[in-house]
């Protein structure tokens, strides 16, 4: 195989996984996204790479962008609100990164979207553990049921 036919692969298995992806995937997804940008941010700026440094920080905003402007700000209420505090804030950080030469700026946001994402991670869990759990406690009830449906008629007749 050619290197053509192998990135086209690859694009057809990346594309695959994210159309086959439920919303909490795609979002620890963008998070991962966003942390490597911005890491490749801090690395270019180490390199004193400008135009990388501001490629990735602008790929890192639209990523934190999109997580503002997708907030459901009913559903969410306080919750919600912080955390477009908290995005509103990295994208100052991140627009104040691109002449900043300490990188200081960058690392800030990292450790925060870093954070954010073992959040949303532990979320993502423990949501799954209590459906798996509510799950569990239907079919149990379900199955008592359906024991109770079989066996009810054999004590009645007894």
């Amino acid at each position: 195989m050619n290197a053509y036919t192998n990135q086209y692969q690859q694009r057809q298995y990346q594309q695959n996984h994210i159309y086959t992806a439920t919303q909490e995937q795609i979002l620890i997804m963008l998070y991962d996204g966003a942390i490597r940008f911005t890491r490749q941010a801090i690395m270019a700026g180490e390199q004193g790479n400008q135009a990388e440094k501001l490629g990735r920080i602008s790929k890192t905003l639209a990523i934190i962008t999109e997580f503002s402007n997708t907030l459901n700000h009913e559903i969410g209420g306080k919750i919600a609100a912080d955390l477009d505090g908290l995005y509103q804030f990295m994208i100052r950080e991140l627009n104040a990164a691109r002449k900043d030469e300490s990188g200081e700026k960058l690392k800030t946001v990292e450790r925060l979207l870093v954070d954010l994402r073992e959040t949303w991670g532990q979320a993502i869990d423990i949501n799954h553990q209590q459906q798996e759990d509510a799950t569990s406690a239907s079919e149990q009830e379900a199955q008592k049921a359906q024991l109770e449906k079989v066996y009810t008629p054999l004590n009645a007749a007894g």
